[in-house]
């Protein structure tokens, strides 16, 4: 599909039906891989969340779901109304139907513990949600609440004294604080999963283009579209005006975690760590990065920076530079893949 043939008619026709992000089949490379059909869950990102008796809000409601409940996913469906920017809604096991947007799609994966080298290792969470305490205790003070895909550096692995459950010692990349969370509750990524995609294609043969007014990133390899993705970029937010900035950047600082907090552009007040797959095209923090507190994308809704799933934004993390290690927590330098930003 070459540069010029990606229409708006293609965009529209794709973001619809909630399709965006299926052109590459190797991003099926960052997902691991399961034996058996695990059930797709779902965990509810707002505050309250009513289900209806057919995919549209002008339904009936059938029963008031709360932030963080799990929900099994049975189906999903199209809603009839052609104008919306996102159709896809979920099927509830009650046989009622939320909007996807204000659910994420989530497992339940447990993992079996593993002992850490002194390296250390990324870890992302493959539960709905865990708690991470203040010591490996399953009573101790929770810190934080981690959740589905995010990605955390964990340190060394501990036996609790209280109960013998196994945990991970993780660290806090922003505030350089460490707090212990269930072993079983991550999965360890492999090196093999960060490794670059695309190697043989020279960066300057690689673009990114981001269409604001179509919510829309395409990735293209000498001209060609390889990758595209619905994003959520910066909106008019009750608490202001966040606009995610035009023209041409390149994306020189990137982080496969990043706590994002106490002055980070995107947390705009809020505390969120493990935000995964982060890349910077600004010194002020406009950044690529996984989202887990919505799943809602096709619109403006951000503090500025581009949102994307995490796994698209795995994908981008891989295929651009520059390449950050095993092992090291970040790569910075004024090289990395070109960005074009336009309305």
């Amino acid at each position: 599909m070459s540069r010029s043939g990606f229409s708006r008619r293609d965009f529209l026709k794709l973001s619809g039906y909630g399709l965006m992000g299926m052109f590459l089949p190797d991003l099926s490379l960052a997902l691991p891989r399961q034996d058996n059909f695990v059930p797709l869950q779902g965990r509810v990102t707002d505050r309250i969340l009513w289900s209806y008796d057919a995919p549209s809000t002008k339904a009936g409601r059938v029963k008031l779901y709360w932030h963080d409940l799990i929900l099994p996913i049975m189906n999903t469906t199209i809603s009839e109304d052609e104008s919306a920017y996102n159709r896809v809604w979920y099927q509830t096991e009650e046989g009622g139907y939320v909007y996807s947007g204000s659910v994420q799609p989530v497992h339940t994966l447990l993992n079996e513990p593993q002992m850490i080298s002194l390296k250390g290792a990324l870890g992302e969470v493959s539960v709905p949600y865990t708690d991470a305490r203040e010591t490996a205790d399953p009573n101790s003070r929770v810190i934080y609440r981690l959740y589905y895909e995010t990605v955390h550096w964990i340190t060394a692995s501990a036996i609790s004294q209280v109960d013998g459950s196994k945990w991970y010692y993780l660290l806090d990349d922003k505030f350089k604080q460490y707090y212990y969370a269930p072993a079983e509750h991550f999965r360890l990524i492999p090196d093999s999963e960060l490794t670059p995609l695309s190697p043989d294609v020279p960066d300057e043969e690689k673009l990114i283009e981001v269409r604001l007014d179509d919510q829309l990133l395409l990735a293209y390899e000498r001209g060609n579209v390889v990758f595209a993705t619905r994003i959520a970029s910066g909106g008019i937010l009750r608490s202001g005006t966040y606009t995610t900035p035009t023209g041409n950047f390149v994306t020189f600082h990137k982080r496969p975690t990043r706590h994002m907090a106490a002055g980070d552009i995107t947390a705009s007040g809020f505390d969120l760590p493990g935000v995964p797959w982060v890349l910077y095209i600004t010194e002020g923090g406009i950044s690529f990065h996984g989202t887990y507190w919505h799943n809602d994308y096709g619109r403006p809704r951000s503090h500025g920076c581009i949102n994307l799933t995490p796994k698209a934004a795995k994908w981008l993390f891989r295929w651009t530079s520059p390449t950050v290690p095993p092992g090291k927590e970040f790569a910075y330098g004024y090289v990395g893949t070109k960005v074009v930003i336009n309305v």
